[in-house]
Parts: structure tokens; sequence; C-alpha cells
């Protein structure tokens, strides 16, 4: 399925610092980087021998899987050197952020999202990466799928790399439906979910909760669950026209099924809950049902990580009106200012390639997926993800960014809004979600509260 763009988006609050920030010795956009080189042009590896590069990256379990063999791979036959700073999703955020948004120049590589990548490629922020991806012949571009090439690219240019792709569905366990007499429907209803939360509370061991959801405050966190929530039930951000969506009857439905449903079959302490610490739940079988994304599924299936190997099924999207799907990836981005593109590159070409999905899988038992055609083609990863491979390609087929709410929305974006003002929108609104949860407001106030954030957002674009 191939995706449209929308109109350009308009400059973040930021530019006003850029001006003022420097940007020394940075990549124009007309040399390589180092050595000068005309983009697309690789320089050999002798030359960029001795190199080290600042890359700043998610601390998600295929980042992590990444990092424990770049010496031994990447390192080893390139002699470039790589200094890794790993974060949490929300502090990843913020710096890599503050890096770009005012030049400083800090990192060479960076791990940003679709959100990140469809707001600062139209700033001139991001190196173009297509004419090396189109020259490096060992990259292969055209295998990468039509929708995570799309979702990172203005035009025909990629201004990131995918390092894997993700939409979401439902993840359950097998064994425990099995023993219990329930059924999951191959695509259920959120009614279905909340049905079947209700006969698993009172038969589960106290232990293991019916359920696990995002309830940790951030507009990656908390607000890609609700987000994608609240266009099930035909709410949204707003309308076509910038009208607020916060009270309307499809948001509020969706907010009031979300906090009956995390606060009374969730887990224990839900609103500090991530996707990490669900990942930790899930895979430790202390959760009977998941609702997140299809990249979980490489950890769940993963000997070495999970307890629920073989034991969990996977189950599309819950629908109400539509389905609560969204469309992700994390990607590589190398920022305007580094001074290091030719070495930069090899990195990326690297940790995105087909040689480098062999490897981990051969290394390590998984693959960042979601994001090339020929990864259902490895022998050994076939076997791996035969679970979840179908669910998690089909789930990322009907995901269209243009066309996720009941109503035409102002920008792209499923469990986002791809405008600059949406970080401190999601994240304020995050907050209030998470008050929610945790019992300090009610669906009201939290309701109340978001659409005065809506409404200041809206006087803007109106």
């Amino acid at each position: 399925m191939m995706f449209t763009r929308k109109a350009a988006l308009v400059a973040v609050a930021l530019a006003a610092l850029l001006a003022t920030s420097g940007c020394a010795g940075a990549n124009t956009g007309g040399s390589g980087g180092t050595g000068g080189s005309t983009p697309g042009a690789a320089s050999s590896s002798a030359s960029l021998a001795g190199t080290t590069l600042n890359v700043l990256m998610v601390g998600n379990p295929q980042m992590n899987d990444l990092k424990s063999l770049t010496a031994q791979d990447f390192t080893a036959k390139t002699g470039i050197n790589v200094n890794y700073t790993v974060l949490p999703e929300n502090e990843l955020r913020d710096k890599v952020a503050q890096d770009i948004a005012t030049q400083a120049g800090q990192y060479d590589v960076a791990t940003i999202g679709a959100f990140e990548a469809s707001v600062w490629m139209n700033n001139d922020w991001l190196t173009d990466l297509q004419p090396y991806a189109a020259q490096d012949t060992t990259f292969d571009v055209s295998d990468i799928l039509p929708p995570m090439a799309s979702l990172l690219s203005k035009g025909s240019d990629m201004y990131a790399i995918p390092f894997y792709g993700e939409s979401a569905f439902m993840m359950y366990r097998k064994d425990l439906f099995q023993q219990y007499g329930l059924t999951m429907p191959a695509n259920p209803t959120w009614t279905d979910i909340l049905n079947l939360a209700k006969q698993l509370k009172t038969k589960l061991p106290s232990s293991v909760s019916p359920i696990c959801l995002r309830g940790l405050a951030g507009w990656g966190e908390n607000m890609a669950v609700i987000g994608s929530m609240q266009n099930a039930f035909g709410g949204g951000f707003f309308t076509q026209d910038w009208q607020p969506m916060a009270e309307s009857a499809g948001t509020v439905n969706a907010v009031t099924f979300y906090n009956n449903l995390i606060t009374n079959y969730g887990e224990p302490g839900a609103a500090q809950s991530g996707f990490t610490e669900c990942l930790n739940t899930f895979s430790q079988g202390k959760a009977a049902m998941w609702f997140d994304a299809t990249s979980a599924a490489t950890t769940l299936e993963s000997p070495n990580a999970s307890k629920v190997v073989g034991k969990v099924g996977y189950a599309a999207a819950p629908t109400d009106k539509m389905r609560s799907g969204w469309l992700w990836s994390w990607a590589w981005t190398v920022p305007k200012t580094t001074k290091h593109v030719d070495a930069a590159w090899a990195f990326i070409s690297w940790a995105s390639s087909k040689d480098y999905e062999q490897e981990a899988m051969s290394q390590l038992g998984r693959v960042p997926d979601g994001k090339r055609t020929s990864t259902a083609s490895i022998p050994a990863y076939q076997t791996a993800s035969a679970a979840y491979e179908a669910p998690m390609m089909a789930a990322i087929n009907a995901s269209d960014p243009d066309n996720c709410q009941m109503q035409k929305s102002p920008a792209p974006g499923c469990q986002y809004l791809a405008i600059p003002e949406f970080e401190n929108l999601g994240t304020q609104i995050g907050q209030e979600m998470a008050n929610m949860v945790a019992g300090k407001e009610t669906v009201a106030q939290a309701s109340s509260k978001a659409l005065t954030y809506e409404q200041a957002v809206a006087a803007k674009h109106k």
C-alpha cells in the first residue's frame, strides 16, 4: 500500500532559537561530510577507519541487540568506532529534540520516530539520505517496505532509514485462554476485550493481570494507545478545520473505556507503565493480554528474553467504529550538523542491512523486522516469527497515516498528529490521562483540561 503525503508542515516554535544557534562544521548537504565526498559515493573503509561516531539511540531491545554486535561486526570490518548514548523513550525524545532542533551537533546519528521525521525533514535539519541509499548497491533501498519508506520520506527522498517498523495488534496468552475456555476473535472489538478481561479477572491468580496497557505519561507512551483508541471510537484530536475534539462523544467514550479497562483490569502501577514495563510484564507471564506494538513480538518469541515463547497468540488491533491501528518506525537519521556523513551512512547501511538481519538472527535469534520485504525469506526467521509475521504484516499494510479517523484530520498520523505543536500537546494531554489512571482526576476533568490544550493549538491554525 502506498501512502500520500500532505502539504508541508509549518515551522516549529524553536525556529527562533535556530537563528542564534551555532552550526560550525555543519553538513550543508552539498558534501558528504568526512572527506567531502559527493552524497552516495561511498568512501572506502580505510579512509573512514579511526572515525568515532556519536550515536543517540532509544533503549529498546532491538537497539540493545545492535549495540551488542557493533564491535565484533561493524567496527571490526570498518574501523569506525561507535559511542552510544542509550536512553529510555521519553528521555530520548527530549535529548534528540534538543540536539537537532538547536543544531548543537553533539550526535552524528540519532534514532527518531515517524513523528519527528514528518516534522523535521521539512525544516531542513536532516541530511537527505536518498542519494546514499540509491547509490549503495549493497543496501538495496528498493527492498524497504513501501509503508515505511513513505513514512520517512518527503517526496521521493528518504530523510531517515528504518531500523524496524511496526503497527499495533492484540497479544494474548493462548495457553491461559485454552485453560479457561476462552476464545480470542481474530478481529476483536474493544467490547470483546473488555468482556474477556472481566472473565479473566475471576479466573487468574492475583499475580497475573487480565491486560497490560501503557499508562505512563508521554505523547509516545500512553498517548500512543489512547490516540489510536480515540480514533477507533470515532474521536480524534481535531477535525479537518481545527475544531478540538477532546470533549467530543467519540473521544470521551474512548477515554472512558480506556480508563475503565486499565484501572479495573490492568497491571499494578499502571500510571507508571510504558512500553518497556508492559513488555517486561507480559514477557514474564504476568499479564494475559496486551495491546501494543507489533515489534514486541520479536522479544516475546525470543527464548533468551521471554518466558512465554510459543504461548502467545496474535489478533488484529481491536475495533469499535474502526480499528485502533498505527504506523511507526524507529529510524536512523543524520543531523545536518554532523561532520562525519560518510561514516554515519556506513553505520546506517550496516544497521539496517539485510546482512545485519542475518547476523542478528544467527547470533541472537531475533531480527529488527517490519522494514524489509526480504526479511520473510530468512529461514530461521520464518521459524522464529511463524506465530506473528502474518498478523504483523497485515497490521502494517492496513495502517494509513492519512486515513486514521472517522473524519478527515488536518495532518497525517494515527496515534500522533504530524504538527510541530503535537509534541507538547501530546505530553500535556498524556499527563492528564496518567493523572486520571492514578485516580487524581476524573474522566471529565482530564477531558476538560485536554480541551484547553487543544484550543490553544487550534487558535494558532485558524
